[in-house]
């Protein structure tokens, strides 16, 4: 992991200002599983505070975050909980994909970034920014940068002044093969420059 930081603050400048500014993020760590892509659903285009807010209120009633008791709530109770009705055929489409052994979440530990990419795009409301999550959060793949996100492009865009998506993702290849750790010291300025805190 410091290695990993090391090579970036001696690759581009940028870090070296984020970690004499700020320090160094702590890396988050979340269990690999449905519960975890649930809770990735609800954070799409909205605070991780709200969405875990959201979370804790559907754990509280169902007592257990599993695919066999999702599929088995209706969209009109998800509203209930604050839950949309898109994101609440999202956690059904997933909770359906899991039960039918269309994915195996077990297995996605033993491949490849861009396997498991192949399987999870597959479901509906799985997009990429949630693949990338999944994979840099859960399975600890360190080569990704999540150019969906928009504190990390607001952030590239602040530091650097690169603008365009295809101008970034040329850019920033020379932080290869650590753009994970990269992204994180990109969300850690983000947060620390708004005095915001985060807890993943």
């Amino acid at each position: 992991m410091q290695h990993a930081f090391d090579y970036l603050v001696e690759k581009d400048s940028i870090f070296k200002t984020i970690v004499a500014q700020y320090g160094l993020p702590v890396i988050p760590i979340r269990p690999q599983g449905f519960e975890t892509l649930v809770l990735l659903i609800l954070e799409q285009q909205v605070s991780i505070d709200s969405a875990k807010a959201t979370f804790n209120k559907i754990k509280a009633t169902v007592k257990s975050i599993q695919p066999e008791v999702l599929i088995a709530i209706s969209v009109e109770e998800f509203r209930n909980f604050g839950v949309s009705r898109q994101k609440a055929t999202y956690i059904k489409a997933l909770a359906t994909a899991v039960l039918s052994e269309e994915i195996d979440l077990q297995n996605l530990a033993s491949q490849t970034a861009l396997q498991v990419r192949e399987q999870l795009i597959k479901i509906k409301g799985i997009g990429n920014w949630t693949i990338d999550v999944y994979l840099m959060f859960c399975l600890q793949e360190p080569d990704l940068l999540p150019l969906g996100d928009i504190a990390v492009v607001n952030t590239i865009k602040e530091l650097l002044d690169i603008h365009g998506k295809k101008a970034m993702e040329v850019y920033t290849e020379k932080w290869s093969p650590y753009r994970s750790f990269a992204t994180f010291l990109l969300w850690h300025y983000y947060l620390k420059k708004r005095n915001r805190r985060v807890e993943y």
